[in-house]
């Protein structure tokens, strides 16, 4: 990890974070506080935004994989609410601290120290039809108010009697203040295509990957009833969790890992070179 002055694109050689093995594979700045996550030792850390040692602020416990095939313990990506008072992380896991939590957490963020929520959703223990893919969980972000957050997986289609409950090449809805859901508010299958990113606004919920349809629970790598076509990237109504007109169309690709919304509009960070008929190499801005 480094840390780059936005000005010069100087890397700043006072900062270090110490991390002896591993990836970082998320970071953000939450009230002052630089918060990390990865394959790294700890899998997830606060470090000081200047010379990037390590606080003592979160000393929470990451263990156990998924499964036998699921590579490295890691917390891949996390997201926190405007308040800086909940995150939610998805990776390869089985225990956060001492507590069993299958591929997503839920971390109260107080002033002095974070701790585990009483956040469980227990399907995510299932397994989807792709059991070479058993870390599955590929993305999460909140919306602007705080009061729930989306998930964005992989994993293909779900086991049988499972739709509806197993997040498997979807996106989910869940209540922030619901610690016990049974099922999502609601969850928008694609029928067999990986979504690896996810973005929540207060209009729409935008989703990328390599997918082909949303509003797609009946399809296995087909268009089932009711499916609409929405290749590379696709937005979601936040409140009935059906797929909007919006369809701007982008080549697939293995599919973009990033989205983010500014003020200017919504930056899409893909693998491919072409979205909404023109060409835009790796990055693109949708206003």
């Amino acid at each position: 990890m480094a840390k780059i002055n936005a000005t010069t694109g100087a890397v700043d050689r006072a900062f270090n974070a110490r991390l002896t093995k591993g990836q970082v594979t998320d970071a953000a700045i939450v009230k002052g506080r630089l918060i990390i996550s990865g394959t790294f030792p700890k899998k997830i850390k606060s470090i000081r935004r200047v010379t990037g040692a390590g606080t003592k602020y979160l000393r929470i416990t990451v263990r156990g994989s998924v499964a036998w095939n699921a590579g490295p313990v890691e917390v891949y990506r996390f997201a926190v609410n405007s308040a800086g008072t909940r995150l939610v992380g998805v990776g390869n896991f089985s225990k956060v601290g001492g507590a069993t939590h299958y591929r997503a957490f839920m971390l109260n963020l107080g002033p002095t120290a974070a701790r585990v929520s009483a956040w469980r959703y227990a399907p995510l223990k299932r397994m989807c039809s792709a059991s070479e893919l058993p870390d599955y969980m590929r993305d999460v972000d909140f919306s602007p108010d705080g009061r729930y957050f989306v998930f964005a997986s992989t994993g293909y289609v779900p086991k049988s009697g499972q739709i509806g409950k197993t997040l498997c090449d979807a996106a989910a809805r869940f209540e922030t203040a619901k610690l016990s859901p049974r099922r999502p508010t609601w969850i928008n299958y694609t029928g067999g295509d990986t979504l690896h990113s996810v973005a929540v606004t207060d209009r729409a919920v935008y989703v990328q990957g390599h997918n082909r349809w949303l509003n797609n629970p009946h399809g296995k790598d087909t268009a089932g009833k009711g499916a609409v076509r929405r290749p590379g990237i696709g937005a979601i109504n936040p409140k009935t969790g059906r797929a909007l007109p919006w369809n701007p169309t982008k080549n697939r690709g293995v599919g973009g890992k990033d989205l983010l919304v500014t003020s200017r509009g919504l930056w899409v960070a893909s693998d491919t070179t072409h979205i909404g008929g023109e060409v835009h190499k790796r990055i693109a801005l949708m206003p």
